[in-house]
């Protein structure tokens, strides 16, 4: 194999069929396709998708107040402590366990426990966040809550 014997597979290129400025006879002569004048008529007409023909563009036009926190607001992974129940002959909890378990999709995203449901078994939990309830109700079962 050398690449010079290197081509697409079968079915994933189709041959162009409209051949622009190749004489009148061809059917796409003359101006080919572009049509009379303007600025798209010309060569080297290029510009970016929101540009509005020299109007003021919209991002500059619209009036721009507050603060949003969207770009600094943390997003946490939840878990209920009715689904921990669900685990059996675990003692430690950590994000790794409930990864493997299928509790939470990814392991670089924090998790947070909250209190929805009773804690019937004890259990050492190392988790990025807790509720208050969570909390209580882990360590009345005999467990840990273990703040990372």
């Amino acid at each position: 194999m050398s690449l010079s014997k290197l081509t697409p597979a079968i079915g994933s290129t189709k041959k162009k069929t409209k051949r622009l400025g190749r004489g009148t006879a061809s059917g796409w002569g003359t101006t080919a396709g572009r049509g009379m004048n303007g600025q798209k008529s010309r060569s080297g007409s290029k510009h970016h998708p929101w540009f509005e023909g020299g109007q003021m563009p919209l991002q500059r036009r619209t009036p721009k107040r507050g603060f949003s926190n969207k770009r600094f607001r943390q997003e946490y992974q939840i878990v209920n402590l009715q689904e921990l129940n669900l685990l059996e002959d675990v003692k430690t909890v950590t994000a790794e366990t409930l990864k493997e378990y299928g509790l939470i999709k990814k392991l670089n995203k924090p998790v947070k426990i909250l209190g929805y449901g009773e804690m019937t078994k004890a259990m050492d939990i190392t988790a990025d966040s807790f509720s208050e309830t969570a909390k209580e109700k882990i360590e009345k079962a005999g467990g840990k809550a273990v703040v990372l």
